[in-house]
């Protein structure tokens, strides 16, 4: 039987990208997000591309009661996760502190933080019951250092890496593995929704290097979940090669 794999935030970028990377590398795989439309797209793809079995459940992980609800249509043979990918995540705006608009911080801290911790505390008990499971956080160069704009989404993500560890501590003990993957900058969805449609203000985040892609990340998330049961993969940065730090892109022209 393959392992299966939870996805949060699959209906597009990294989360999309790891979907469908897992299914291709014998995982069976849960997708899961908001826009059902994409999850069905997502679906029809990898079961005409890939041998891989696929359930995709659309919800808004904000809410707890809808991720429960989710959680409760896991019957069967899915509700053995052995790996869950806390993929969904967004930034919100690109304001100073006291310039900030609260409705953008509580997306974000709803999403990136409440949300994580909403689905692993839902997953994470079989894994302990059964003494074995893989947890990815997707966290960002974000959550290791501060920018200028950043704040309240540099917070979300440090809080990532916080749990991260947390998390790893609290479930060494039952054999679980828990990591995290930092990306830098990555020409996803990301920058479209921060700047809220602004497809020109988005564009030029990119213009002028080359940066991540969702492959990218997806490709690394699968070498953290194919180690051998001995190794554990616990903190992974990576970065386009003309990124140095999170403020510091080599840019031509």
């Amino acid at each position: 039987m393959n392992p299966i794999a939870l996805i949060t935030g699959a209906t597009s970028g990294i989360g999309r990208a790891t979907a469908i990377l897992l299914a291709k590398n014998d995982f069976d795989v849960i997708t899961t997000g908001r826009r059902n439309e994409n999850l069905e797209t997502l679906e029809e793809e990898i079961r005409s591309k890939t041998p891989a079995d696929v359930l995709s459940l659309a919800f808004d992980i904000r809410h707890p009661e809808a991720v429960k609800k989710a959680c409760d249509r896991l019957t069967g043979k899915w509700t053995n996760v052995d790996v869950l990918v806390n993929n969904a995540g967004l930034a919100a705006g690109l304001s100073r502190i006291h310039e900030g608009v609260v409705d953008d911080w509580e997306q974000m801290i709803d999403t990136n933080i409440k949300g994580l911790l909403y689905i692993t505390r839902l997953i994470s008990p079989g894994m302990v019951e059964r003494e074995k499971g893989h947890i990815i956080n997707l966290g960002s160069i974000a959550g290791k250092e501060a920018y200028e704009n950043g704040n309240v989404y540099n917070a979300t993500k440090f809080a990532v890496d916080g749990l991260t560890r947390a998390m790893r501590i609290d479930l060494v003990g039952y054999g679980i593995k828990v990591s995290s993957i930092n990306p830098g900058a990555v020409e996803t969805e990301f920058s479209l929704v921060r700047f809220k449609g602004d497809a020109e203000k988005a564009e030029q985040v990119y213009h002028g290097f080359t940066p991540l892609y969702a492959e990218d990340v997806a490709e690394a998330i699968l070498f953290a979940v194919t180690r051998p049961p001995h190794v554990n993969i616990d903190d992974m940065l990576i970065m386009a090669t003309s990124q140095a730090s999170a403020t510091k892109v080599v840019r031509q022209g």
